[in-house]
């Protein structure tokens, strides 16, 4: 039996592991952005993921050989689009510090990843199933209508909607609070906190980020049938959707560590994993810049951790749902961070409020998304 209250509180926690997971990358000295991000993705999207699914699931390389080829490879390939937002993602809090940068970069991907998957269940097959490039076109505009009729339908489909629409606002305030940062701040103040504070450019690559991110999403709906598998060979439905993720974090970890051998060769960066560059940080240390993208990194993957546990007890109705509750509970916390961290420090009221106004609108974007939920299980 479904339970969206305990959904909503894995989801929240989830949220709190994908906000705090940049912060121990800031201790890191003396390596360059791509050396400690591969170190972490290392972590966070091949040795977590497979040892956290061989811990809680069952006979788990028998389920990903039955699982068909078709679904490794779409859940592959979203997981390697994804990658593209993930690594520009670290791109993001560079140029516009944690709290606006997950703002803005989320808030795509909230919308995308939440709307997208259940408008467009179905498409492929009524694709595939008709004769004409003219008739699988209107075989997939019916589909996507009737997908959302069927959202509309009831109350619990509109409430969810609304809070989305909601957590949409939310953005919205948060990037109105950004740009009153710019306004009120000076170059050399915004730059005390955020050394590489950079507003347009940062809001470009953030558009970026946070669509392509959403293709994660995308990726774990793909996952269903090895979800099924999992099920069928014992392991608990809490933990169903630890195999997709080995599967969708491939994907995403072949986007991002090519990404940083690229960089690692252009600024000839491959010596930082064996030493510390003579005069970079007197007082660097190669184990502790280990141990610091480690924690960073298995601290990124307890997101889906969570995730995993918390979409499972949304209900199966509108399970698409927990990417919104997800996505603004992330904000949230990374807005907390901010504050902790000086980000919005030296700012006037107005921008204050704005910020006071984030919170409040993506905490009521969660309660309002957790009751329509609530309502689809009575």
């Amino acid at each position: 039996m479904p339970n969206p209250i305990l959904g909503v509180f894995l989801h929240w926690l989830g949220g709190l592991a994908s906000a705090s997971f940049y912060v121990p990358y800031r201790k890191v000295k003396g390596w360059s952005w791509e050396t400690y991000w591969l170190v972490g993705g290392v972590v966070s999207w091949i040795v977590a993921p497979w040892v956290m699914a061989a811990l809680f699931s069952r006979d788990l390389l028998t389920v990903l050989h039955q699982t068909p080829s078709d679904v490794i490879g779409w859940c592959f390939l979203f997981g390697l689009l994804w990658g593209f937002g993930g690594l520009t993602f670290g791109l993001t809090m560079r140029y516009l510090g944690l709290s606006l940068g997950m703002a803005v970069a989320l808030g795509y991907t909230a919308v995308f990843g939440t709307l997208v998957p259940p408008l467009f269940a179905g498409l492929p097959v009524a694709f595939s199933q008709r004769e004409g490039f003219g008739g699988k076109l209107g075989a997939c505009w019916s589909a996507f209508l009737a997908n959302g009729h069927g959202l509309l339908s009831q109350k619990s489909g509109v409430v969810i909607v609304i809070g989305v629409a909601v957590c949409v606002l939310g953005i919205v305030v948060a990037g109105a609070a950004g740009v009153s940062k710019e306004r009120e701040l000076s170059v050399e103040q915004q730059k005390a906190d955020i050394p590489e504070f950079n507003l347009r450019l940062g809001l470009a690559v953030a558009t970026f980020c946070g669509i392509m991110s959403a293709c994660f999403a995308f990726g774990l709906a793909t996952g269903d049938p090895i979800k099924a598998l999992a099920l069928a060979h014992g392991t608990s439905v809490m933990y169903q959707g630890f195999p997709v993720l080995i599967v969708v974090l491939s994907g995403g970890f072949v986007t991002n560590c090519v990404w940083c051998l690229i960089l690692s060769t252009r600024n000839k960066s491959f010596a930082e994993y064996t030493q510390i560059p003579a005069g970079r940080e007197p007082d660097a240390s190669m184990k502790r810049n280990y141990i610091l993208s480690a924690i960073a990194g298995f601290t990124w993957y307890l997101q889906f951790f969570f995730y995993s546990m918390g979409e499972t007890q949304m209900g199966k109705k509108y399970g698409f749902s927990s990417w919104t509750l997800h996505m603004a509970s992330i904000i949230i916390f990374s807005t907390l961070w901010g504050i902790a961290l000086h980000e919005w420090r030296g700012v006037g009221r107005r921008t204050k409020i704005l910020v006071f106004l984030t919170l409040l609108v993506l905490i009521s974007s969660t309660a309002i998304v957790g009751y329509g939920n609530l309502l689809s299980t009575r």
